[in-house]
């Protein structure tokens, strides 16, 4: 992971949730680390990424550290608490500890672990920062739906379904290629009626909880109910221009 006698930082992407889908670099440098930090939310103390490589891990030599990452406090609250996990995250890298950082799905893609990156960066430009790139959600949804995100020359887009309805259209109105509309737990009744309302319901797939138990893909947008939505989902439109394959 890092030179004899010199500490390291290292954000390791764990996947959507299956073990089974983490590299072998993820899993050579977790049984390397000495101290591994998994972020925990403002109101839970489950670690779905500690969940996930924990048969990994060695707790008699290893040490692992939850961390209660700010996300819903206000903004000065949230840099706050990010600056001094960087600044704990400093101190055992400067005391030739291997620190290793576990997120879900890709550290570069939506994750919390950005946050921490841009205080690493901008305060301790001392400290050596290593990524290690996870599978992500959509890659795994796609397999798992059987969709494919481009051909040739398509487009693919990945928007969040925090955005406005305007935005959301603009992209599906390429009609060419695949739309991933993410974070759709809460949004999820109004993304039908869109979808709906552009006649691309029956181009959608969603699905939730990815390798973790109560994973489901459904074809049919009009069958899901109250019951399928899970704050782990996402919903994918493959255009109506696209040539099937």
């Amino acid at each position: 992971m890092a030179k004899s006698g010199v500490g390291q930082f290292v954000a390791i992407g764990v996947g959507p949730g299956d073990p089974e889908l983490l590299t072998l670099k993820a899993a050579r440098l977790l049984k390397a680390a000495d101290v591994v930090l998994a972020p925990v939310g403002e109101r839970s103390d489950r670690s779905l990424a500690a969940e996930i490589v924990a048969s990994l891990l060695d707790t008699k030599r290893q040490q692992l550290l939850h961390l209660r990452c700010p996300m819903r406090s206000d903004e000065a609250d949230r840099a706050g608490r990010w600056a001094q996990i960087a600044a704990d995250i400093a101190v055992m890298v400067r005391n030739k500890k291997s620190v290793a950082f576990v997120t879900l799905g890709d550290p570069m893609f939506y994750s919390t672990f950005l946050y921490l990156y841009r205080e690493l960066q901008n305060r301790y430009p001392d400290v050596p920062i290593a990524i290690v790139p996870g599978i992500s959600s959509v890659y795994a949804a796609a397999s798992l739906a059987g969709i494919p995100l481009g051909l040739v020359d398509e487009t693919f887009s990945v928007v969040p379904a925090t955005a406005s309805d305007a935005e959301i259209e603009t992209a599906l109105s390429r009609r060419c290629g695949t739309v991933v509309l993410l974070k759709v737990y809460r949004a999820f009744e109004r993304l039908r009626q869109l979808l709906r309302r552009l006649d691309l319901e029956q181009n959608a797939v969603y699905v939730r909880r990815i390798g973790l138990e109560g994973e489901k893909v459904m074809h049919d947008l009009s069958q899901v109910t109250a019951d399928d939505l899970d704050y782990m989902s996402l919903i994918l439109v493959r255009q109506k221009g696209t040539e099937n394959v």
